[in-house]
């Protein structure tokens, strides 16, 4: 297929628990613009909202088309936590709407767990694990998609952000009634946090960010892991639930490599020195790299793909799906 000409331009989107990202560009020019919403997409009763995608999304790629210059949006990739579970609605609707809103005529629409493998490790067989609020370990031999977790907050993405507050949240309530397994350090970083936690339940259950709620309290759990065991032990359970998933989903044959990507390892040392010695322990003969990038990157990466041909990747019809559609 003939490149496209520089007069061709892309969009990526990251859409996660904490908010949107989005990037215009063109394949010969690479990221010209990028935009950011702090307010994570709705998830309904047809799971992911495509109404209050777009009432989000929109804003943010005209501010960012109009700061790149003049090139149509000829191609979006957008990766969204939830997609390969909850996407049903969003892979129905978003491809026309960004046809008529934008003039964009092909749409990849990925897991924000494929967005996240590409921009670490690229076109490398391996796997990833992509921790931020929740947690998915995807991996592929290049031939098609495993995933493992990314279940949502209630359900599953063990050893997530939002596992570890909560799981840092519970020791303080045990701490607080007096029960075993309680951490006080953990109770009066909570209480600092949060205020008097027997107002907990009242300010948590309500709100619709309560898995970012949740996440926001794990940098509290890695401040106190050196010296609290408490502390120490949710992150070591975390780390076990990680090099689980990564197992899972790992290729057995050829070369595989294991990276992890997402704000979740900016706990640093706390959470990866576990995790270093789960994994040596899971797979022995795989080696753990640092990422290239993340998923932005990766959405980034697969636009300007897609805007001068088509993906190299595995299609799959939950976790990678390419709509073309046709001019007007």
């Amino acid at each position: 297929m003939t490149p496209a000409s520089d007069g061709s331009g892309f969009l990526a989107v990251d859409s996660g628990g904490s908010g949107l990202r989005a990037v215009v560009g063109t394949a010969e020019r690479g990221p010209l613009a990028r935009a950011v919403s702090g307010e994570p997409v709705r998830t309904g009763e047809r799971g992911i909202d495509p109404g209050h995608f777009l009432a989000r999304l929109l804003p943010l790629v005209r501010a960012s088309a109009a700061e790149a210059g003049p090139a149509p949006l000829t191609a979006a990739v957008v990766g969204a936590a939830g997609l390969a579970s909850l996407g049903d609605a969003l892979r129905a609707e978003l491809p026309g709407a960004l046809a008529r809103e934008l003039g964009v005529r092909r749409v990849a629409l990925a897991a924000d767990a494929v967005t996240a493998y590409v921009g670490a490790l690229g076109p490398r067989p391996g796997a990833v694990i992509a921790g931020g609020t929740g947690l998915i370990a995807i991996g592929t031999d290049l031939t098609g998609w495993r995933r493992a977790d990314g279940w949502g907050h209630l359900l599953g993405d063990c050893g997530g952000g939002a596992w570890i507050g909560r799981a840092g949240l519970e020791a303080a309530l045990r701490a607080y009634d007096g029960r075993e397994g309680g951490s006080a350090r953990l109770l009066a970083c909570a209480e600092e946090v949060f205020g008097p936690v027997a107002g907990l339940p009242g300010a948590l259950y309500p709100r619709p960010d309560r898995p970012a709620v949740l996440a926001s309290f794990a940098p509290r759990v890695a401040a106190c892991a050196d010296g609290d065991p408490v502390a120490a032990g949710i992150l070591r359970a975390a780390a076990r639930h990680l090099a689980d998933s990564a197992a899972a989903v790992c290729p057995t044959a050829g070369e595989a490599r294991v990276a992890v990507t997402g704000g979740l390892f900016k706990l640093g040392e706390p959470l990866l020195g576990p995790l270093d010695e789960e994994l040596a322990q899971r797979l022995p003969e795989v080696r753990r790299v640092p990422a290239d990038g993340d998923p932005l990157d990766g959405a980034v990466r697969m636009a300007a793909e897609l805007s001068a041909g088509a993906l190299t990747l595995p299609g799959d019809a939950a976790m990678l799906s390419v709509t073309t559609l046709s001019g007007d």
